[in-house]
């Protein structure tokens, strides 16, 4: 009973997108539960159902008794057939350590990541206000700038490539 209060804790959906599971992992569990769902329903319906053969009401409504002894003797003597689950279970550990696998890869994806955006966020607020900027900061550290610009004052250029059409012709006259 405990393990069905358990289940019924669990928010799935939450926990898809929390974890930022991949869309196999996600495919997988949302497969894994669904014959699990599947499983118990059937049980279910077979546990209600009773257990017991009534062999003397079949001899009172049955003009034929050996048939009747025959499914009685043939009752008692069935035993079931025990499976090997080994290769299931084997399956299913395989499926596990995946699954693991995968959600370890992606932490680790998540983690590399998150440091790359704490970095990112570091940077942004170190950085200096635009304002502050001069010419000499963007030559640094951009030097093609410099270099283009410099070859368009020995052509003659003084004009910028799409600037008038980008933001409108600024003169007077």
């Amino acid at each position: 009973m405990a393990t069905k209060v358990a289940a019924a804790a669990v928010d799935f959906t939450r926990i898809y997108s929390t974890l930022g599971l991949g869309k196999e992992t996600i495919a997988a569990l949302q497969a894994f539960r669904k014959r699990h769902a599947d499983a118990q329903r059937i049980h279910g319906q077979y546990a209600s159902q009773p257990t017991t053969v009534d062999f003397s009401h079949y001899r009172s409504v049955l003009k034929n008794q050996a048939i009747v002894d025959e499914a009685e003797k043939l009752f008692k003597d069935f035993k079931p057939v025990t499976y090997d689950v080994n290769a299931h279970i084997k399956a299913i550990e395989a499926f596990e350590t995946k699954a693991v696998a995968k959600a370890q890869e992606t932490a680790e994806k998540i983690d590399v990541e998150l440091k790359e955006l704490q970095a990112t966020l570091a940077n942004i607020e170190e950085a200096r206000p635009f304002e502050d900027l001069s010419c000499e900061d963007v030559g640094k550290a951009h030097p093609r700038i410099e270099e283009a610009v410099a070859t368009m004052v020995k052509k003659g250029k003084w004009t910028v490539p799409g600037y008038k059409e980008k933001f409108g012709d600024l003169s007077l006259m």
